[in-house]
C-alpha cells in the first residue's frame, strides 16, 4: 500500500487515501468529495504536518585514504507528508560536530535516499573510529524551504578500515651474537621488527626469514636465531647473515637487518700471563705481582667484574712480618707509658728463665715459644711486678687449636699462685674448651663480700690455629678483652669470695700453673698447648685503641701503585691489614690494568724468609645476566728471599790491669768500646759489606766464673746515663742487662759508663763477656771478652811505676783502627815482649 491519490472517471482528483493497485488500473477505495487538480495542489503547498524519519543509529565502515562510507542500515529518510511536493520530500542531511570529517548528501529527494562520505582523506594511524550525530530535513512548504522540519538525531559510529601501507622496520640494523665452537644453541640472539600500521592484521610481525644463502642458521617466527649445526672456529670465526621480516599482510621489510655471529674457540675462562712463583728480594721496596696479567672471559662483552686479591702470611712469624722487637719495647715505641714486664723475653744472661723453652719458628722468624703440654717457666721474683692494683693490663700473642678429648683440661697461659703450703690461684689466664677465662681473686684486705672473679669469652679465634693479639685490660670490676684490636665483653662473669690474706709467697708462671701445696711434691699443672709470644704484664691500662693497633700491625702487605691513575673507573678497597684488595669495575681492560698495579711490599729491614700465599678470586656478570661465566680462583706464592744478615761487631780493649785499691771507686770497663753493624750490600755485584745504621734491643754484660759477691762487688750504672734514651737496665750477681730499642750509638754511650766496683778484692782476675742483640735475639753479636787483671800489694806499686815510665820490656800499643774489606775493628792491646 502506498500513499497516493486517485481519480474519478470524470477526471477530478480524489482526496488522498489508500488506493488499491491492480494491473493497469488505479481505483479509489473510498469516494470523497473531489475538487479540481489546481485547487488540490494549492492546498498541498500550504500544509507540512510531519517530520522526516530516520533510523536511531548507524554503523559505518570506511577504508582509509577513500571517501566512501558503507552504512548499515543504508541512509534513507521517510516523510509521511509524501506525496505532497516539498513537504513530503527530503532536501538534506545535517552532520553535527565540527571534528567529524564527514558529510551526507541526498541522492533522491522523493525516496529520501542519501549517502555518507568523507570530506578528506582518512588516516587510520591517526584515528581508528569516529562517532557523531546526523539529522534529516524535508523541503518545507515550498521551493524556498520555509517551514522545514527535521528528524530526530541519530548516532553514527564509523570505523576506519586499515590499509597495509607500512613495511616492517627492525629496531637496529646490526646485531651481534657469539657461540662457542662445537655447541648447538636453541637461541643465539633475537632480532625484533615493528610495523606502524594501525590494525593487528598489518601491524603484527608474522614471520622472519634469513635471506642469506647456504647458511648454518635458522630463525623462528619470534626472531630467535639458532645454529643448525656445530661451528668450527678454525674453519670460520665470523658469520654475516641477512634477515628480513613480514607483517601479517605479507608485506616485507624495506631494509634487511645484518646479524654478525662470532664463533669463540673452546676455552676455559681465567687469568692468563701470571707467574705462580714471585721472588721478593728484601729491601727492594714495592714489587708488582702481575705486570702482564689479563683475564680471558671467553665471552664477547661483560658488564661488571669484581676481583679479590688476598695475601696469606700465616707462615711468617706471628701471622705476618711484624716488628720483631720485644713486646715491652714495642709498647714504648707505640706510645704506651713505661712499666711493662716482659715475661717471655729472648734468653740472655739476666733474663734466663726462657732458655729451656722451645722456640717456635726458627731464628729467622719473630721470637715465639711453643708449648706442647710439658714446658713451663717460673718467673723470678725480682721480675714479677709488685704494684698491681685494680688497674693492670696483660698482652700476648697466641696461636691455639682445639684441645684433644671430649673433656679438655684447663690450659694455663699465665698463673700467679701460692708458692708453698696452699694451692690458691690469685690471678690466671687460661683456655678451657675453646673459651678464654681470666681469673682474678681479691683478698679480704680489699673487701669481704662476693665480687666478680672469673670472666669468660667464647670466640672462634681462640681455637682457629692462627696467630691473634690479645689484650686483657683490667679496671676492676670491669675486664675488657681486645682481640686484634676489636673489643669483646665477657659473655659470663662469675662471683667468688675473696682470698684470705696470708704470708705465703707467690709464684708467677708461664705455660702452666704452679701447685706448691696440698700435694706430696710441688709441681706444674694445667699445662698449655699452643704458641705464645710477647707476653707482658703492666700496671695500669693501655690508654688508646691507637696503641693497640700499632702493637699488632703488619709490616708487610699488598699495595696499589699509582692508585690516582685509576680515577673513578675502578673502585677498590684495601683492608686495614693490607692483606685484602677488592676491585670492581665495568670494563674488562680497565680491570686488567688495575690488577697489574697490585704489588707486594715488606718494610722490615730483615723480613722473615719463606712463602707468602696469594689467592685471586673473580666474579663476572654479563649484560642481562646475574653470572655469565665462572672464573676459577688462582693461587701464587711470593717467595721472600733470605735477607742479608747483619753482623754486629764489638771491639775494644781485651785486657785491663788495675790495682785492687782503685776498684773501690769503680773501674770503667768499656771506655774504649766500639759497636758497629755491617751487612752485605746487595746492590753491587761485588758483594762488599757496608755499615748500616739501625737499632739494638739489648746488651748483656755477664760475669764469667764466680758470681759477684753480694755487698762486696757490683756492676754500677748511674741513672743519669739513661736520660733521653729508650733504655733500661737490670742488675744481678751474674751481670747486667741493658735493654730497649735504641740506636747503636746510644748503647755504646751507656755501656761505656758501666763501672766495676769491688770493696774487697780477692780475685786476681775478673772476666766479663759482652754480647748485644737486635730484633729480639734474632741477630746477636760476637762475644766480646774483657779480662781485668787485679794487682795486689807490691804488684800494684810496681804497676804504678811502670805506668809512669814504661820499661823497655813492655810495648804499649795505643788504640788504632785497622780497616778490612768487611768491617772496622777497634782494639787496644798491651803486649809483653
Amino acid at each position: 500500500m502506498l500513499l497516493s491519490t486517485g481519480k474519478y472517471p470524470d477526471g477530478h482528483i480524489c482526496c488522498p487515501f489508500s488506493v488499491v493497485k491492480s494491473p493497469g488500473n488505479i481505483a479509489c477505495a473510498k469516494k470523497m468529495p473531489c475538487v479540481s487538480s489546481l485547487l488540490w495542489f494549492h492546498i498541498s503547498f500550504l500544509v507540512n504536518k510531519h517530520k522526516p524519519w530516520i533510523e536511531s543509529s548507524y554503523h559505518g565502515v570506511i577504508t582509509e585514504n577513500s571517501d566512501v562510507v558503507l552504512l548499515d542500515p543504508p541512509l534513507v529518510a521517510l516523510d509521511k507528508d509524501a506525496p505532497v511536493p516539498y513537504a513530503g520530500e527530503i532536501c538534506g542531511f545535517h552532520v553535527h560536530g565540527l571534528s567529524a570529517p564527514f558529510e551526507a548528501v541526498v541522492l533522491n529527494r522523493t525516496s529520501g535516499e542519501g549517502r555518507l562520505r568523507a570530506r578528506g582523506p582518512i588516516d587510520c594511524e591517526r584515528q581508528r573510529e569516529f562517532t557523531f550525530i546526523i539529522q534529516a530535513r524535508d523541503c518545507g512548504t515550498g521551493p524556498e524551504g520555509h517551514g522545514e522540519k527535521r528528524s530526530h538525531k541519530a548516532v553514527v559510529h564509523v570505523e576506519v578500515g586499515d590499509v597495509n601501507e607500512f613495511s616492517p622496520v627492525f629496531g637496529q640494523l646490526e646485531y651481534h651474537g657469539s657461540v662457542t665452537e662445537g655447541k648447538v644453541y636453541d637461541s643465539i640472539l633475537q632480532v625484533q621488527a615493528s610495523d606502524q600500521d594501525c590494525s593487528p592484521q598489518y601491524s603484527q610481525i608474522c614471520n622472519y626469514q634469513i635471506t642469506s644463502q647456504d647458511t648454518a642458521f635458522a630463525i623462528d617466527r619470534n626472531g630467535n636465531i639458532r645454529n643448525t649445526a656445530s661451528l668450527n672456529f678454525d674453519k670460520k670465526s665470523h658469520y654475516k647473515i641477512h634477515v628480513t621480516a613480514f607483517d601479517c599482510g605479507q608485506k616485507r621489510a624495506a631494509q634487511d637487518a645484518v646479524v654478525h655471529i662470532h664463533v669463540q674457540p673452546i676455552c676455559k675462562p681465567g687469568w692468563q700471563g701470571w707467574s705462580k712463583l714471585i721472588d721478593y728480594e728484601p729491601g727492594t721496596g714495592s714489587k708488582l705481582l702481575f705486570p702482564k696479567m689479563h683475564l680471558e672471559t671467553c665471552v664477547g662483552w661483560v658488564s661488571w667484574i669484581r676481583t679479590t686479591v688476598e695475601l696469606e702470611t700465616s707462615g711468617a712469624g706471628r701471622g705476618c712480618d711484624r716488628q720483631s722487637h720485644s713486646e715491652r719495647a714495642l709498647q714504648k715505641l707505640c706510645g704506651a707509658s713505661s712499666g711493662s714486664t716482659d715475661l717471655l723475653p729472648a734468653p740472655s744472661g739476666v733474663f734466663n728463665w726462657t732458655a729451656t723453652l722451645v722456640a717456635d719458628g726458627g731464628r729467622d722468624s719473630d721470637l715465639s715459644y711453643r708449648f706442647d703440654g710439658r714446658q713451663a717457666a717460673k718467673i723470678p721474683d725480682w721480675v714479677v711486678p709488685q704494684n698491681l692494683t685494680d688497674q693492670f693490663t696483660i698482652t700476648t700473642w697466641m696461636k691455639h687449636g682445639p684441645s684433644p678429648g671430649q673433656r679438655a683440661e684447663k690450659e694455663t697461659l699465665l698463673c700467679n699462685s701460692d708458692k708453698t703450703e696452699m694451692n690458691r690461684h690469685h690471678y690466671s689466664l687460661y683456655v678451657h674448651n675453646c673459651r678464654l677465662v681470666f681469673l682474678l681473686r681479691t683478698d679480704y684486705t680489699q673487701t669481704d663480700s662476693f665480687r666478680p672473679a672469673e670472666f669468660h669469652w667464647k670466640l672462634e679465634q681462640i681455637c682457629d690455629k692462627e696467630w691473634h693479639y690479645y689484650v686483657i685490660s683490667v679496671d676492676f670490676p670491669v675486664v675488657t678483652l681486645y682481640v686484634d684490636g676489636v673489643t669483646y665483653d665477657p659473655y659470663l662473669v662469675t662471683d667468688d669470695w675473696p682470698i684470705h690474706s696470708s704470708q705465703i709467697d707467690l709464684q708467677l708462671t708461664v705455660g702452666a700453673c704452679w701447685q706448691g701445696g696440698e700435694v706430696s711434691k710441688a709441681k706444674f699443672t694445667q699445662y698449655f698447648r699452643g704458641s705464645l709470644s710477647g707476653l707482658t704484664i703492666r700496671s695500669g691500662k693501655i690508654a688508646s685503641q691507637k696503641i693497640i693497633s700499632c702493637l699488632q700491625t703488619c709490616k708487610e702487605g699488598l699495595d696499589i701503585t699509582s692508585p690516582e691513575s685509576l680515577r673513578q673507573r675502578i673502585k677498590f678497597h684495601l683492608n686495614p691489614a693490607q692483606s685484602l684488595v677488592v676491585m670492581e669495575g665495568e670494563d674488562l681492560e680497565q680491570m686488567n690494568a688495575a690488577l697489574r698495579k697490585v704489588s707486594y711490599i715488606n718494610s722490615r729491614q730483615f723480613p722473615t724468609k719463606g712463602a707468602r700465599h696469594l689467592r685471586i678470586s673473580t666474579a663476572v656478570q654479563c649484560f642481562g645476566e646475574d653470572v655469565c661465566i665462572s672464573v676459577p680462583d688462582i693461587e701464587a706464592v711470593v717467595m721472600v728471599m733470605q735477607p742479608s744478615e747483619p753482623r754486629i761487631i764489638i771491639t775494644g780493649a781485651e785486657h785491663l790491669t788495675v790495682p785492687a785499691s782503685n776498684l773501690a771507686l769503680g773501674l770503667s770497663l768499656f771506655r774504649d768500646l766500639h759497636i758497629i753493624s755491617t751487612v752485605t750490600n746487595t746492590d753491587h755485584r761485588s758483594g762488599a759489606l757496608k755499615e748500616i745504621a739501625h737499632n739494638l734491643d739489648y746488651c748483656d754484660i755477664m760475669v764469667l766464673g764466680e758470681e759477684l759477691r753480694a755487698g762486696l762487688e757490683s756492676l754500677e750504672l748511674h741513672h743519669s746515663a739513661l736520660l733521653g734514651k729508650h733504655l733500661e737496665y737490670a742488675n744481678s750477681s751474674t751481670g747486667m742487662s741493658i735493654y730497649g730499642v735504641d740506636s747503636i750509638s746510644h748503647y755504646t754511650e751507656v755501656i761505656r759508663q758501666v763501672r766495676y766496683q769491688s770493696r774487697q778484692a780477692v780475685d786476681s782476675v775478673r772476666t766479663f763477656r759482652l754480647t748485644c742483640s737486635e730484633l729480639n735475639g734474632r741477630y746477636t753479636s760476637d762475644q766480646y771478652m774483657l779480662q781485668v787483671n787485679i794487682l795486689h800489694g807490691e804488684e800494684a806499686f810496681e804497676h804504678v811505676n811502670h805506668a809512669m815510665a814504661p820499661p823497655k820490656y813492655m810495648q804499649i800499643i795505643h788504640p788504632t783502627v785497622t780497616e778490612s774489606n768487611s768491617y772496622s775493628l777497634v782494639f787496644s792491646i798491651y803486649r809483653a815482649l
